[in-house]
């Protein structure tokens, strides 16, 4: 039985050609890029072109960015950094409602724990927010606005240049995590008008722990922990040299493969959505139709719960993810899709496919063969489903 990966927003396999570039630090050229001797200069050399290649990449200047751990610790810095730079002074802070619990937890933690005051910005159907919307909710000690580029859940991709010029007249940052968007999209810092973004290397075939934060020259945020220099005291800690060669290199391939994915994995997503809606009845697409990264598909299955379906594609080969989250022994719908005012019983039979470069027709024809017979035994035994039939 062949295995078949459709949950590349999870994480990815690494390139090869990543792997190659990093395995020269993890065995020769493994030394401290703090340290003044050969071994030390070596990896400062490595640390710096890397950052000076990433930032090319996403247009900004190379002592704009600043290495982590990936795309959680990145959303981490941005929200609470700036959170306890501007303690005392401003108050309130903005976030999606959609977002990453990277940012959504963070913020809900400055909100219970330190007393900051937290707004929702709310999305539409298709899982986006409004610029109108948002300046409804600024305030004048309004200090920071989040917005994820695009949703790991659905795809959907927000404009953020229009939400970042939104709040350029309240003189708050504008912090956007682009995780899902970066090396599928363009992601271009002074296009979009941000002050902060977060990026991570696994979900586009890079090494997991490794990760950037874009700082715009003369923001000032507070460092997390201590205990070092590393970074400009930023993120202090000895640098991941090997795991900062290899997300530079990774995100120079996807940036050279960005558009030939795109169309290739777009035809794909189509092709399978159709051949859903032809096998399957009461299929609902919570994605958005167009303005998404074509990556993902989140799909509801009415009267089939999202795990089992998971767990019974899963014998069959097939790796994909759920849109719903156990909590307490209870599955309670998705908090993207609950955003998106999709019902509670749509929400959870929903599953996210997401596609990759590996992603072949054969393969999601092999999906469409195993998935309606699965479907069809949940709904069975389902006392909802078959009510309301």
């Amino acid at each position: 039985m062949e295995s078949i990966y459709l949950d590349h927003n999870a994480t990815t396999p690494v390139d090869p050609e990543v792997v190659e570039a990093m395995h020269p630090f993890q065995l020769k050229t493994f030394g401290n890029a703090s340290s003044v001797h050969n071994f030390g200069r070596d990896a400062k050399v490595a640390l710096e072109n890397s950052r000076e290649k990433i930032a090319s990449i996403i247009n900004c200047e190379p002592q704009e960015l600043f290495f982590t751990s990936g795309g959680t610790e990145s959303d981490n810095i941005a929200v609470m950094g700036t959170a306890f730079h501007f303690k005392g002074k401003k108050n309130h802070l903005i976030v999606g409602a959609a977002e990453h619990p990277a940012v959504l937890e963070s913020a809900e933690y400055l909100q219970s724990n330190l007393g900051f005051d937290l707004n929702l910005l709310p999305v539409d159907k298709n899982g986006c927010s409004s610029a109108e919307l948002l300046k409804s909710l600024l305030k004048n000690d309004t200090f920071l606005v989040s917005v994820m580029h695009a949703n790991n859940e659905t795809g959907a991709i927000n404009n953020i240049s229009e939400l970042a010029s939104a709040v350029s007249e309240k003189q708050c940052l504008f912090h956007t995590d682009a995780v899902q968007s970066i090396g599928k999209i363009k992601v271009d810092v002074k296009e979009m008008g941000v002050d902060l973004l977060s990026l991570t290397g696994h979900k586009i075939y890079g090494a997991k722990g490794t990760g950037a934060l874009f700082i715009k020259s003369g923001q000032k945020i507070s460092p997390l922990f201590y205990g070092g220099s590393h970074e400009k005291k930023r993120r202090p800690g000895t640098e991941n040299i090997a795991g900062i060669v290899g997300l530079a290199k990774t995100l120079e391939i996807a940036e050279k493969k960005r558009v030939k994915d795109f169309k290739k994995i777009s035809e794909l997503a189509d092709y399978f959505m159709a051949g859903l809606n032809e096998k399957i009845p009461d299929v609902h697409l919570n994605s958005p139709k167009e303005n998404r990264i074509p990556q993902t598909l989140n799909v509801s299955f009415v009267g089939a719960e999202g795990e089992s379906l998971v767990l019974g594609l899963d014998i069959e080969g097939v790796a994909v993810s759920s849109g719903s989250a156990c909590a307490s022994g209870a599955v309670e719908p998705s908090h993207v899709l609950t955003a998106m005012g999709i019902p509670a019983l749509t929400a959870q039979g929903a599953i996210r496919f997401s596609m990759g470069r590996s992603t072949t027709k054969e393969q999601l024809d092999y999906v469409l063969e195993k998935l309606p017979p699965i479907v069809e035994r949940l709904r069975s035994i389902s006392p909802i489903y078959n009510k309301t039939k």
